[in-house]
């Protein structure tokens, strides 16, 4: 088994996890959901533990936060990352089931739409991980009122695609909003309160939720769907992202 680097990073504004997923062999590394005001924390990172990145990578064109792919592309010449079901951006572009190199390490992706029709879980068997964006999150899971949200294929991609994964795999989700880092596959099956009840039940629930409009929506997803901006792209962009003004 090939030794792995890894980091999870996190922003406190948008509560978003961020990691960092590195081959000690080759030193060649991939980094998932980085956010765009924390570009150069995460560079700094890559850096200092002497990795180089080849992917940045999306789980999903994210409504919460813009994303830091294009400016990590700026600056380190890496290649960014999204499923082709997404629409977004990128350089390359992922279907279901197929494998990602990072040096000797291989990453699975499996579609798991409900969140965002172009939602993708990355999956590390390797190392027992799964990183599940916002399909799977802990004692939680993505919304579903938004952004060809579907509570029923929602339901259907975490039962089939993520629940049938191995017990032990550690799930690794794009946030979190009370300060837990990680859970398991086991863990969720056993006590999700959402995708513990059957198929109604669920759907009943993300019906009720009473969720507000994402605070972050009207800036993150055009400049998303982009890629996101680059440091190039305007000075005053971290102005513009914190005052909710979407790109031109």
């Amino acid at each position: 088994m090939s030794g792995l680097v890894f980091r999870q990073l996190f922003d406190t504004t948008s509560s978003t996890y961020t990691y960092i997923v590195g081959c000690a062999t080759t030193r060649l590394a991939a980094i998932i959901d980085p956010v765009y005001e924390k570009v150069s924390r995460d560079a700094k990172m890559v850096e200092e533990l002497d990795l180089k990145l080849k992917y940045a990578m999306n789980t999903h064109c994210h409504a919460d936060h813009v994303t830091g792919t294009a400016a990590l592309r700026s600056k380190t010449g890496c290649q960014t990352i999204i499923s082709k079901a997404s629409a977004a951006k990128a350089d390359l572009f992922l279907n279901d089931n197929e494998k990602l190199k990072i040096g000797d390490l291989e990453l699975e992706a499996r579609s798991t739409p409900g969140h965002t029709d172009g939602c993708m879980t990355f999956v590390l068997h390797s190392h027992k991980m799964c990183f599940t964006g916002d399909a799977l999150m802990i004692r939680a899971c993505g919304r579903t009122d938004f952004q060809q949200g579907d509570s029923r294929s929602l339901y259907k991609s975490v039962h089939s695609r993520l629940f049938t994964l191995p017990e032990e795999y550690s799930v690794y989700p794009a946030h979190d909003y009370q300060g837990r880092t990680q859970s398991s596959v086991k863990e969720e099956k056993l006590y999700n309160p959402r995708l513990t009840k059957s198929i109604e039940e669920f759907v009943a629930i993300m019906e009720n939720l009473g969720l507000k409009y994402p605070k972050k929506i009207d800036v993150s997803v055009p400049w998303n769907m982009r890629c996101g901006p680059t440091e190039a792209d305007d000075k005053d962009i971290l102005a513009d992202i914190a005052a909710n003004k979407p790109p031109a």
